[in-house]
């Protein structure tokens, strides 16, 4: 089960990480329930992509550079059914080098331990004595998307992976506005709020029909820590052929430390 947990919240998480295509289909976007502004095709586009600059360079502006990111997460698991767990999670990586993760349940007790590299995913299985050695393409298994480890760092430290500079439209609520887009796998909505410019949300549409996933992100609790806005609480909900929700909460986090990542397989697993 927590292997399952561990894989999911890869998948989950990475399903919008893959990099977008410049071509953006805006007819997409009428799929939306909220008030689209498409740019006009007199002076207003000029008006319209001014806005959308604007609000991409400051969100831009806002993503988190990083050396060294330690922490420990509460970790709340969900699907349709009622299967529910809560785990612990420790994370560890030094940017676009490596992500270490051990994931404990109760009573402190470890169940899972996994070393992700550039070329590699590898997993310790404690529950079942088992080791997994695979090729960073697990993580594209996974997901059934191009996925490597930066893309997985943004996403774990909070930095939006998933948007692209060429968006088609915006739209404005109170308090935030929606940046709209499409790339070849997925249709999207990126919210931030306003004036901070910071993520809140991001709505993924899959458009395979035959998957139609829908993923929904949202980041809340910001925290200022030495010029370094941070995101304690995520909440990750896809939907395809169940519901599924994990919850993220960061109860402790450190930038730019040394860290080590210790990772050795016990002669007693086998190899999965």
């Amino acid at each position: 089960m927590i292997r399952n947990i561990f894989i999911f919240i890869l998948g989950a998480s990475l399903f919008g990480s893959c990099r977008a295509t410049k071509k953006i289909q805006s007819a997409i976007v009428k799929k939306d329930t909220s008030t689209v502004l498409l740019p006009p095709a007199d002076t207003g586009h000029e008006d319209s992509m001014a806005v959308i600059r604007e609000q991409y360079s400051q969100l831009v502006k806002n993503r988190i550079d990083f050396t060294s990111f330690s922490g420990k997460v509460d970790v709340d698991y969900e699907e349709t059914g009622g299967k529910k767990l809560n785990v612990n999670a420790e994370l560890r990586m030094y940017r676009d080098s490596a992500i270490w993760i051990r994931i404990t349940a109760i009573f402190g007790i470890e169940g899972l331990r996994a070393y992700i590299t550039r070329d590699s995913v590898k997993i310790l299985d404690r529950q079942n004595k088992v080791y997994i050695a695979r090729s960073v393409a697990y993580l594209q298994e996974i997901a059934a998307l191009p996925l490597d480890l930066p893309s997985l760092q943004d996403l774990l430290i909070g930095n939006p992976v998933f948007l692209t500079p060429d968006i088609s439209s915006y739209s404005k609520s109170a308090g935030s506005i929606s940046l709209h887009g499409a790339n070849n796998l997925f249709k999207m909505m990126i919210t931030l709020g306003e004036p901070e410019r910071l993520l809140r949300s991001a709505k993924l549409d899959d458009l395979d029909e035959q998957r139609n996933r829908t993923s929904y992100l949202t980041w809340s609790d910001y925290e200022d820590k030495k010029g370094v806005i941070f995101s304690k609480k995520r909440v990750i909900t896809v939907a395809e052929k169940k519901t599924l929700e994990i919850k993220l909460n960061y109860k402790q986090y450190e930038f730019n430390e040394t860290l080590s990542f210790p990772f050795s397989v016990p002669k007693n697993y086998k190899a999965e």
